[in-house]
C-alpha cells in the first residue's frame, strides 16, 4: 500500500490520538456517581427501619448545632497542630486538643493534594481525580451534590471570606463574601489581613448560620521559603490568635441562645519538605482535623490521641450537624465521636443514614454490591435495627434493649468502614485493559514511524507501507482471534467495569482489527527490512538510505531521555543526561569525521581533504556560511563521505578538531554554574565572579562575551543592523554598570548605581529596530525575486535582534553561555554539518540537544529570593539575623514590597568569621505612632548567585 508521506504522517497521528484517548479512558476512570439529580430542595429522608410496624420517625433528625464556623487554613500538615510547632506557636489550640471540648483527627487527603479537589472532598465527600489538576487552575461551578448546595437549599445563611475558588465554585451561594486570589504568592500577610478584617463586625452578628475561612498565607510561605522558615511560626501564632477569638466569641454567643456551635479547623493538604504540594508524600496528605463545641463532653484527665480519618468523612459529619441530607456522592462516614453523647436512637437513626447512602451509592457503581461485604454487613445492622426500633416503642427499657442496641452500633460502624473503603477503591480502580490497549496502539503506530523516519521528511518520497497484503495474511487472522479472546476473558471474568467491554462488538472489533494489521505491518517491515536492508521504497531520483551511527545515537538519546522521565531522580538531576548525551554526541561526530577522513569508499586509508588557505581562525569562520548554506540531501549509500566534496575551504585540521573544541566549550560551561539538587551548592566560577572582590574580573569576562557575540552575529546582518547591534549590546553592559553589577574603566567605585531603567529602555529600542528591520527585508525578499543570500539576510537580522534580547536579560556572569551557544553553532555549521552532509532531522535534533544542554548551563535556582525577618520595619533601625554565612555580601539593596522603602547598608566580615547579622538603618523612619511588628521581604539585586 503506498501512501505520500503527509498522508502517513497523518493517519500516525490519527491512531495515535485514538489510542491516547482509550488509555486517558482508563487512566481517568468513571467517578462513582449517584444517578439521582441533586433537588432544588430539601429531599424526604428514608423511614427509619422497624420491625412489623411503621415508624413514628420519619423527618431528618434536628441539627447538633445552631451555627457552624469552618476556619481553612491552606497547607496546614498535622505536625504544625499536633507536633512541636503546635505546642511553641499555637498554645490555645493546644489546650483545647489536650483539656479542651473537643475531637481531634488526622485527615488524610488523596492524592492529588492540590485546593481545588481538596475543596470539593470536604463538601461532597467524593474522591476528585488527577484531571481536576487542570480544573484547579480555572475552577468551574460545583455541580454535585454538596453540602453548601444542602445548606442553601434549607435556607441556611452562608458567610465566606478567602480563596476566591470558592466563590467559582459555588457561586450565588453566599449572602456575604469576599474573595482572595492565591496567585500571589509573595504575598503572605495582605491575603490574611483581607479576611481577618471582616471578622469583628461577623462575630458581633447573629444573622448567618455558616461562616467559612480560607486563610491563604501559610500556603505561600511554604512556596517561598519551605516549612522550616521562621515566617511558619509567626503565621501559626497569628492563626492561633484568630480561632481564640472565634472561639471565645461562639462561646459567649452560646450563653444566650442555649444552643452549641461547632468550630472546625481543618486544611485543605498538607506541605512537602521543600515547601510544596500535589504529590502524595506523608507530609503532603496528612492534615489536622478538630472540631470544637460545647456539646463534647469531656471527663477531666480524658487523654485523647488524634485518630485517622479521611478527608472525606467531613461532608457526612457537616449535614448530620446542620440537619441536612448527606450529599449523594458522599463516600465518607460519620465521625462517631460526634454523635456519643447523644440517646442511642438517635446514634442510630445517623448511622442508618448514612450508611443506607453509601449502600445506594454502592448499588448504583459496582455490578455485584450483593456480594460486598459491607452490604451484607448493613442488611444484617437494618434487620438489628428494625427489631431494636420495635422493642424501643413497645417501652421495653431491659438489658436485652441496651445490649441489643450496642450490638446493632457495632454492626453499623463496621459496615460503615467497610462501604467506604470499597467504594474508595472503586473510585482509584484503574481500567487496566484499556490503558494497555492505548498503550499497545501507541506503541505499534510510533514503532512504524520510527522505522520510516528517514524517509518522512521528504515530501515527494511515496512509502510502500506493507499494510494491505498482511491484512490477508495467515498471521492477521491469527492475531485477530487471539485478541478477541482475550477481550472475551477479560470481559467476562472482571467483576469491576471495563470500557472497552461496555462498547459495541462493531467498535470493539474495529479497535482489534487496527491493532492487528498495524502488529502485522511491523513485522513483515522488520522482515523487509532484514531481507533487504530498506523499510521505505523511493522513486530513482531519491536512493535508499541507512542509519548512520549519528542517527542511531540520536534516536536513541531522545527515547531514552523520554523514558528518564518516569523517574523522579532522574527529572531532579535532567541536567546530567543532558550533558551525557551532548559529549557522547561529540564524541560519534569525532569519529564521524575521523573516518571520512581516513577512510575511503573502498575502505582505504587517504587522505580526502583539499587544503587551501583561508578559514584558518575559527572565529572568522562565522555563520555567514551558514547563511548560504543549503542542506543537502544525505547520502548514506557510501561507508564514507568525502569531505573534500564539502569542505574545500577550511583547513582539515579544523574539521577534525571541530568536535573535540565543542567538547571542550561545553565542560567550561559545566565549570560555570553548578546546577541540580545534589550539585547546586558546591561552589562553581559564577559564585567566584558575582563575589564583590572579583568585580572587575566580571567586567572583564562580561565585555569580552559581548564582544564575541558581536563578531558572530553580525556576519550576516545589514550594515544599519551592525551598527544598531553594536550600540545595542554597548547599551547591554552600561545597564549593568548602571545597577552596580560591573563596572566602567573610568568609574572603578560604581558611585553613580541606579535602576538601570534608562538604559535598559534604550536597548529595547535597538531590540525593536533591528526587528523591524528584519521582518521588512524579509518580506520584501519574497517579493522581489534575488538570491538565496539577500532571502536570509531579513531572517538573519530576526535572529540578531533576538540574541541582543538575550543578552540583555541574562545575569552579566551567564553571557558567556550565550557566547559560547553562538561560537559551537558556527563551529557545527561550518566544520560538520556542511562537510558531512547531515540532513535536516539530525541538524534539527543537534539543535534541540544543545538548547537543553545550555538551559541547564545557565544553572537556575529554585529558591528565587532570599527571606529575611525584620521585627521593627517603622522603627529607625533594625538588625537582620541570618542563619547562614552571608560573608559574600558586599553591597545590599533592599527594597520593601509594601511601603516601597529603600535600605542601603555596605556589610563586612572579620576574616575567618561569617557574617550573620547586618544593621539597617533608616533615618525617616518614625520613632512612634505605628503599633505591632512587621515583617519585611527583601528582595537582593547584588547578591551571590546562588542567592539571586
Amino acid at each position: 500500500m503506498r501512501l505520500g508521506s503527509g498522508a502517513f504522517a497523518a493517519s500516525c497521528v490519527a491512531i495515535e490520538v485514538i489510542g491516547f484517548a482509550i488509555f486517558i479512558r482508563g487512566f481517568f476512570p468513571a467517578p462513582v456517581r449517584s444517578s439521582a439529580r441533586p433537588e432544588h430542595g430539601v429531599e424526604t429522608p428514608a423511614p427509619e427501619p422497624v420491625a412489623g410496624a411503621s415508624s413514628n420517625w420519619t423527618k431528618l433528625p434536628s441539627p447538633l448545632f445552631s451555627k457552624v464556623v469552618i476556619v481553612l487554613i491552606d497547607a496546614l500538615r498535622d505536625d504544625f497542630v499536633f507536633g512541636s510547632k503546635g505546642v511553641k506557636y499555637m498554645p490555645y489550640t493546644t489546650y483545647l486538643v489536650e483539656k479542651g471540648a473537643s475531637h481531634s483527627f488526622v485527615a488524610e487527603a488523596k492524592p492529588p493534594t492540590v485546593t481545588m479537589p481538596r475543596i470539593k472532598a470536604l463538601m461532597t465527600g467524593s474522591l476528585p481525580g488527577f484531571v481536576d489538576v487542570i480544573r484547579n487552575l480555572n475552577s468551574p461551578v460545583l455541580l454535585e451534590d454538596n453540602v453548601i448546595r444542602q445548606a442553601k437549599a434549607a435556607g441556611k445563611r452562608m458567610i465566606f471570606y478567602g480563596d476566591e475558588t470558592w466563590l467559582k465554585l459555588f457561586p450565588k451561594h453566599f449572602v456575604e463574601y469576599d474573595g482572595t486570589t492565591s496567585f500571589f504568592v509573595s504575598d503572605y500577610v495582605e491575603v490574611d489581613n483581607n479576611v481577618t478584617r471582616h471578622l469583628d463586625k461577623v462575630l458581633k452578628r447573629g444573622d448567618w448560620d455558616v461562616l467559612i475561612l480560607h486563610y491563604l498565607g501559610l500556603d505561600h510561605i511554604g512556596h517561598i521559603s519551605g516549612p522550616n522558615s521562621p515566617l511558619i511560626g509567626h503565621k501559626l501564632s497569628e492563626m492561633d490568635n484568630i480561632l481564640m477569638k472565634i472561639h471565645t466569641s461562639l462561646l459567649s454567643k452560646e450563653r444566650e441562645i442555649l444552643s452549641p456551635s461547632l468550630l472546625v479547623l481543618c486544611g485543605d493538604h498538607g506541605m512537602s519538605e521543600t515547601g510544596s504540594h500535589g504529590a502524595s508524600s506523608t507530609e503532603e496528605v496528612s492534615t489536622p482535623l478538630i472540631l470544637i463545641s460545647s456539646a463534647f463532653e469531656r471527663k477531666p484527665g480524658d487523654i485523647r490521641h488524634p485518630k485517622h480519618v479521611q478527608q472525606t468523612d467531613l461532608a457526612a459529619t457537616l449535614a448530620i450537624g446542620l440537619g441536612l441530607p448527606i450529599p449523594k456522592d458522599s463516600v465518607g462516614s460519620l465521625l462517631f465521636p460526634v454523635i456519643e453523647g447523644k440517646p442511642m436512637r438517635e446514634q442510630l437513626r445517623f448511622l442508618h443514614l448514612n450508611t443506607l447512602q453509601l449502600s445506594k451509592l454502592l448499588q448504583e457503581n459496582v455490578p455485584s454490591y450483593e456480594k460486598d461485604p459491607g452490604f451484607e454487613q448493613f442488611k444484617m445492622a437494618e434487620r438489628l435495627h428494625g427489631n431494636w426500633v420495635k422493642l424501643h416503642l413497645e417501652e421495653n427499657h431491659s438489658d436485652i434493649l441496651l445490649g441489643l442496641g450496642t450490638k446493632v452500633l457495632r454492626q453499623y460502624l463496621g459496615a460503615l468502614k467497610t462501604l467506604s473503603l470499597a467504594l474508595s477503591t472503586q473510585v482509584a480502580h484503574y481500567d487496566i485493559y484499556s490503558m494497555a490497549v492505548g498503550t499497545v496502539m501507541v506503541l505499534e503506530v510510533l514503532t512504524l514511524f520510527l522505522l520510516s523516519t528517514p524517509h518522512v521528511l521528504c515530501r515527494k518520497a511515496e512509502l510502500d507501507v506493507p499494510l494491505m497484503s498482511p491484512v490477508f495474511s495467515l498471521l492477521f487472522y491469527l492475531i485477530f482471534l487471539v485478541l478477541s479472546a482475550i477481550h472475551v476473558l477479560v470481559c467476562t471474568s472482571s467483576e469491576s467495569s471495563c470500557y472497552l467491554c461496555s462498547l459495541p462488538w462493531l467498535a470493539v472489533g474495529g479497535v482489534m482489527v487496527l491493532v492487528s494489521a498495524l502488529l502485522c505491518a511491523i513485522v513483515s517491515a522488520l522482515i523487509r527490512m532484514v531481507i533487504d536492508g530498506t523499510l521505505l521504497k523511493k522513486s530513482a531520483a531519491y536512493p535508499s538510505s541507512g542509519w548512520s551511527e549519528v542517527d542511531v545515537l540520536l534516536l536513541l538519546g531522545t527515547v531514552g531521555h523520554v523514558l528518564s522521565l518516569g523517574a523522579s531522580s532522574f527529572v531532579e538531576e535532567e541536567h546530567q543526561t543532558w550533558y551525557f548525551l551532548v559529549n557522547t554526541l561529540c564524541l560519534t561526530l569525532s569519529q564521524e569525521t575521523c573516518r571520512s577522513y581516513f577512510v575511503g569508499d573502498d575502505c582505504e586509508p587517504q587522505h580526502r581533504f583539499r587544503v587551501e588557505q583561508g578559514c584558518v581562525d575559527i572565529l572568522a569562520c562565522t555563520l555567514k556560511d551558514s547563511t548560504s548554506y543549503n542542506t543537502p540531501k544525505p547520502d548514506r549509500t557510501r561507508k564514507g563521505v568525502s569531505l573534500s566534496e564539502g569542505q574545500g575551504s577550511c583547513k582539515w585540521w579544523t574539521v577534525l578538531a571541530s568536535p573535540w573544541l565543542v567538547l571542550v566549550c561545553c565542560r567550561l560551561l559545566r565549570s560555570l554554574n553548578q546546577t541540580g539538587v545534589q550539585g547546586a551548592h558546591r561552589p562553581d566560577l559564577s559564585h567566584w565572579l558575582t563575589s564583590s572582590d572579583h568585580k572587575v574580573q566580571l567586567s572583564g569576562l562580561a565585555a569580552l562575551s559581548l564582544a564575541v557575540i558581536f563578531m558572530l552575529v553580525q556576519n550576516g546582518c545589514s550594515l544599519v543592523s551592525k551598527a544598531a547591534l553594536a550600540l545595542g549590546l554597548l547599551g547591554v553592559f552600561c545597564y549593568r554598570a548602571a545597577t552596580g553589577i560591573v563596572l566602567f574603566p573610568w568609574q572603578p567605585d560604581n558611585k553613580g548605581i541606579s535602576k538601570g531603567i534608562i538604559e535598559a529602555r534604550f536597548v529595547y529600542v535597538f531590540v525593536l529596530g533591528i526587528l523591524f528591520t528584519g521582518t521588512k527585508d524579509l518580506l520584501k525578499a519574497q517579493v522581489i525575486a534575488t538570491d538565496f543570500k539577500a532571502k536570509t539576510v531579513g531572517l538573519w537580522e530576526i535572529h540578531s535582534g533576538l540574541v541582543l534580547l538575550a543578552a540583555l536579560l541574562l545575569r552579566p556572569h551567564n553571557l558567556p553561555v550565550l557566547a559560547f551557544s553562538l561560537l559551537i553553532q558556527t563551529i557545527m555549521t561550518t566544520f560538520i554539518w556542511k562537510p558531512l552532509r547531515h540532513g535536516a532531522a539530525e541538524i534539527t535534533v543537534m539543535h534541540y540537544w544543545f538548547g537543553q544542554a545550555f538551559f541547564y548551563f545557565q544553572w537556575f535556582s529554585t529558591e528565587p529570593r532570599l527571606l529575611l525577618l525584620c521585627p521593627h520595619l517603622f522603627r529607625p533601625s533594625c538588625r537582620i539575623h541570618c542563619s547562614g554565612d552571608i560573608s559574600a555580601l558586599s553591597l545590599i539593596h533592599m527594597e520593601c514590597v509594601f511601603s516601597k522603602a529603600s535600605l542601603r547598608r555596605n556589610a563586612s566580615a572579620h576574616h575567618g568569621c561569617p557574617l550573620r547579622s547586618i544593621h539597617c538603618h533608616r533615618p525617616d523612619a518614625p520613632h512612634k505612632g505605628v503599633g505591632g511588628d512587621r515583617y519585611l521581604e527583601l528582595m537582593y539585586f547584588s547578591v551571590t548567585a546562588s542567592w539571586i
